[in-house]
């Protein structure tokens, strides 16, 4: 039998975009995954499709499942011959128990290995502008837990913390603050020193509760922070007011659905993020290459008759590249006729597989496509099952000559969510982000017609994307160009609109 492995791998604090790439590489590798409570959805959507998912989440007072038990739940897969990854939020040798996970794997000669995570204690301060060190106000950093075994008292050295004069991070510390606040007065620290809590740290819903040492548990209380939370005590506090860049972000705290398929979703939802949003990945449609493709192989044994090939998609690319190599044929096989794509999108398939687009109109839709086309010869049509009229009906009145293929189908991938329609008719979801009428019509029938729309926004890429969801009484939002950079750009003026 193949001998098992077993990487510990640190998920970061939240935000996706903090997983090492060393992390991701491993966890495109796993065909297990255990993982905790604090691994964010968009870190699991990148486990293997057919990897077993163990979920051992832990919270406060609440052990889903016992340490014991996950580390012979780990040591029990690595002796199947699996590859095992065990998902930890932030750092797993900080405060994560994951020497306690490797003893018994080392007991057992079972081989593993650690890929270091980025630290909530440094990240999520960062996010909420607060520069853990800083050569004006300290020389040192101290990183405590905050957290002590049951039914045991916290085992902290007060006043040789305060002796330091650093700065000081309790991570698990919500509901010890109190006694953490207590220790440190105690032990000589002014009461008027800047601290500060920041809770959900590097998630767009992040919250940061300014104080003093000595305001903090009612300045906490008010607000109540929650769990997961950190604690920082320190004079670098004071500088969150004016070097808090996450909190200016113009989609902080609003959710966005995105509703793409899924393996086109990853570019949308990370420039998103980047605006602060919240994004719930939402595929709503999948497509489905056409095959066998009879009708697609016979145009393409035969392009000596098409003066053009179109294109309205990248999954049509993808369609038609795979039917050629399939057949063994490679780029060369569109020698001797021009492409033309309908945007951008659709024209950086085509380079991906060597291939230059010849025309791309300047409004890139269906319409102007055919509107624009060189009147040069027959057109072959690759595109989807059911493509919009505006293309044909516009070669069709140029007196164009087209041949329409289907090479792949549009299906929609979601049934119906009731999480999602919640979150729609609570009004928790500012804005839905639509790439195609298609991605509208998966949407609604994912959540149901009946949903209260009032207080979505709808993203749109274009005018036929936007028609679909007026349909639907969604209030639209019209990128001015149909493009992902443009439609990302149209989320984050409607962010700023919305916080004035």
């Amino acid at each position: 039998m193949r001998s098992g492995h077993v990487t510990l791998v640190g998920a970061g604090p939240g935000d996706p975009g903090l997983l090492t790439l060393r992390g991701r590489e491993a966890l495109s590798r796993a065909e297990v995954v255990v993982y905790d409570r604090l691994v964010s959805p968009a870190i699991l959507a990148m486990v293997p499709a057919g990897a077993e998912r163990i979920d051992v989440g832990k919270e406060a007072a609440h052990h889903k499942i016992p340490q014991w038990q996950i580390n012979k739940i780990l040591l029990d897969k690595a002796l199947e011959g699996k590859r095992v990854v065990r998902l930890k939020g932030g750092d797993p040798f900080v405060f994560g128990r994951g020497g306690e996970e490797l003893e018994l794997l080392e007991q057992h000669g079972v081989p593993f290995s650690e890929v270091p995570g980025v630290t909530s204690a440094i990240a999520a301060a960062a996010y909420a502008g607060i520069p853990v060190t800083h050569r004006d106000f300290c020389s040192s950093l101290h990183i405590i837990t905050g957290h002590a075994r049951a039914g045991k008292d916290l085992t902290i050295d007060f006043e040789a913390l305060v002796r330091t004069g650093g700065t000081l991070i309790f991570l698990m510390g919500v509901t010890a603050m109190p006694m953490i606040v207590k220790g440190l007065l105690e032990a000589g620290m002014d009461g008027d020193t800047p601290a500060a809590m920041v809770e959900d740290g590097t998630l767009s819903r992040q919250r940061r509760c300014d104080a003093t040492l000595a305001t903090l548990p009612d300045r906490a209380a008010e607000m109540e922070i929650r769990s997961p939370a950190i604690i920082v005590v320190g004079r670098v506090c004071s500088l969150a007011p004016r070097f808090d860049w996450f909190e200016r972000l113009p989609l902080k705290g609003r959710t966005v659905v995105v509703t793409r398929p899924r393996e086109r979703a990853g570019v949308l939802s990370d420039r998103l993020r980047d605006l602060g949003a919240n994004v719930w990945e939402h595929p709503c449609i999948e497509t489905v290459p056409i095959v066998p493709c009879p009708a697609m192989e016979a145009a393409l044994e035969g392009l000596g008759r098409y003066a053009w090939v179109c294109f309205t998609s990248p999954a049509g690319v993808e369609a038609m590249w795979a039917c050629l190599r399939r057949g063994g044929r490679d780029a060369r096989a569109l020698s001797g006729v021009k492409i033309a794509a309908i945007g951008p999108g659709t024209a950086k398939a085509l380079g991906a597989v060597g291939l230059a687009a010849d025309y791309v109109p300047a409004v890139y839709d269906a319409a102007h496509l055919g509107a624009g086309l060189p009147a040069e010869g027959r057109v072959l049509i690759l595109r989807a099952e059911i493509g919009s009229r505006d293309l044909t009906e516009a070669l069709e009145r140029r007196g164009i000559r087209f041949e329409d293929v289907a090479v792949y189908r549009t299906r929609y991938e979601h049934p119906l969510s009731q999480g999602l329609r919640a979150a729609v008719n609570a009004g928790a979801v500012r804005y839905a982000a639509f790439t195609s009428a298609s991605t509208v019509k998966g949407f609604v029938s994912s959540v149901g017609e009946d949903t209260d729309f009032s207080r979505l926004v709808g993203l749109c890429i274009g005018e036929q994307t936007a028609a679909e969801a007026r349909r639907f009484g969604i209030a639209v939002r019209v990128a001015r160009e149909a493009t992902i950079d443009a439609l990302v750009d149209l989320a984050a003026a409607c962010g700023v609109e919305d916080t004035v």
